[in-house]
């Protein structure tokens, strides 16, 4: 067998991992491109209006935020957090025991005392 007949056998090992790249780029900029071409554009004041915080995105940069921008994405990243972690432990509930459940059940309790807590200081509340 000559070195070019070995170079060929060695690529041809690669090709699932390179038709797998394909199918992923593929899958992942065809719908983007078939919504470009087929999409309607109509843009209007609405839709170019500056939406999530509704603020003017090019305003002095030394303007003050409200605090309850702030509050809200440090609830929502602890609950989601936290939440996360439930995941693991179901799949695994039978592995970790009784030990495992009693653990998750003191998690859960001061995850619910501390959204009770939340709750009455009126953190998710907006006005």
């Amino acid at each position: 067998m000559s070195s070019g007949d070995r170079t060929l056998m060695n690529l041809d090992s690669y090709l699932p991992v390179l038709l797998f790249i394909l199918v992923g780029i593929g899958v992942g900029i065809a719908p983007q491109v078939l919504g470009y071409i087929l999409g309607p554009n109509r843009p209007d004041a609405a839709k170019n209006s500056p939406y999530e915080c509704g603020f003017e995105a090019f305003e002095n940069a030394r303007m003050q935020f409200d605090v309850r921008y702030y509050l809200v994405a440090i609830l929502f990243i602890l609950f989601d957090l936290e939440i996360a972690f439930l995941f693991p432990w179901a799949v695994a509930l039978k592995e970790v025991g009784a030990a495992g459940f009693w653990a998750v059940v003191i998690f859960l309790a001061i995850l619910v005392v501390g959204f009770a807590y939340e709750w009455k200081k009126g953190a998710l509340d907006w006005e």
